[in-house]
């Protein structure tokens, strides 16, 4: 689980919007991707995000 203080802070590094913690992934509403969470770590990384679409065919 992330400290909520911590997600209160994170952006999406692609378009710098609001992000959302859902299960084990960080979700950007705005540019419709999401983020991995590894061993309770988000991994904000340009390279990592993955297009929200995607997950959820």
């Amino acid at each position: 689980m992330l400290n909520k203080k911590l997600l209160e802070i994170l952006a999406c590094p692609v378009c710098k919007s609001e992000v959302k913690l859902k299960g084990d992934k960080i979700i950007c509403h705005k540019c419709k991707k999401y983020y991995p969470v590894r061993d309770g770590i988000p991994v904000m990384l340009v390279d990592e995000a993955r297009d929200l679409e995607e997950r959820e065919k």
